[in-house]
């Protein structure tokens, strides 16, 4: 009852416009009000600054250049294996498993479907649909980059513009479809194990999304679904390789195509991670032969 009081809720508050202040107080640049700020974020979240590359609140201009901090070198080991998909994120796992006739599961009695998370195009969507996926959620403590779980050719990139309910797991639970409604930044990328789409889902006070190649994508809002073709200039990214990062919150939706991909045993439901731990291999490289870039994957 809490659960569908607080959604309700959530759901009047005017999710944008609070967005946006939180997007320019976390940069705003005053010594005393942002080293506060991180003091106070650091002592109620227990964040470990001693991971990051500098852990005084005097080294970063901005309580959002403190959120998304750089690691020390070395903090993130990439689990090794030539087939091996690592976590691209520090964070839990929400979800994760096969994808059901283009169904993934939500939470308990809540799915949705991959093709409303893609932005509602079938063809996008059909190479997922008998795929996998996992779902993971970032708390506010921990490390806000967003890494590549395995080597990937960048093909497409969308913005959805959506609302912005927050994504902690009461609200998971009780907002029907939360990720295919909430804005979200798609990438797709191409693989040696065929297409792969890592979905950053926005929340409320996630003041923008970023991808290394395109800087800040949200803001500006719209109500139009914002596009781009890489696919005659691909960006290869190499496993663990920074792709992008979440100025305050929030979800990384990971989605796989091939079929064949085996769950490391090691993770379970709502069990942390962190990026560059094993979370899966997948058979497609060994038995396909293919190359990233090699193929038609993801057609018009």
């Amino acid at each position: 009852m809490m659960g569908r009081l607080f959604s309700l809720i959530v759901a009047l508050l005017p999710q944008h416009r609070l967005s946006r202040v939180v997007h320019g107080l976390a940069r705003w640049r005053w010594r005393p009000w942002k080293n506060e700020l991180i003091r106070l974020f650091t002592r109620i979240y227990g964040v470990d600054c001693g991971e990051a590359a500098a852990s005084e609140p005097n080294a970063y201009v901005s309580f959002n250049a403190f959120f998304t901090r750089p690691l020390a070198p070395g903090a993130r080991p990439l689990a090794e294996g030539e087939n091996r998909i690592v976590s691209p994120v520090d964070g839990v796992i929400s979800q994760h498993g096969p994808i059901s006739d283009g169904r993934l599961i939500q939470a308990k009695r809540q799915d949705y479907s991959v093709d409303d998370l893609l932005g509602g195009d079938p063809q996008l969507a059909g190479p997922f649909r008998h795929g996998h996926f996992a779902t993971l959620y970032l708390s506010p403590r921990d490390y806000h980059r967003v890494h590549m779980p395995m080597t990937g050719s960048l093909q497409r990139m969308l913005h959805i513009p959506g609302r912005l309910f927050g994504v902690s797991p009461p609200l998971v639970r009780h907002v029907s479809r939360l990720f295919a409604r909430n804005e979200r930044v798609v990438t797709l990328f191409d693989t040696a194990a065929g297409p792969m789409a890592m979905v950053l889902v926005g929340a409320i006070g996630v003041g923008s999304i970023e991808t290394l190649w395109s800087g800040e994508v949200t803001p500006p809002r719209g109500q139009r679904i914002r596009s781009w073709d890489f696919r005659h200039y691909p960006l290869t990214l190499e496993a663990g390789a920074e792709m992008g990062r979440f100025n305050l919150g929030s979800t990384v939706i990971l989605l796989l195509a091939d079929p064949d991909v085996r769950w490391s045993p090691t993770i379970g439901l709502e069990q942390p991670l962190r990026m560059g731990q094993a979370l899966a291999e997948t058979r497609a490289a060994e038995d396909s032969g293919a190359g990233p870039g090699e193929g038609d994957h993801l057609r018009d």
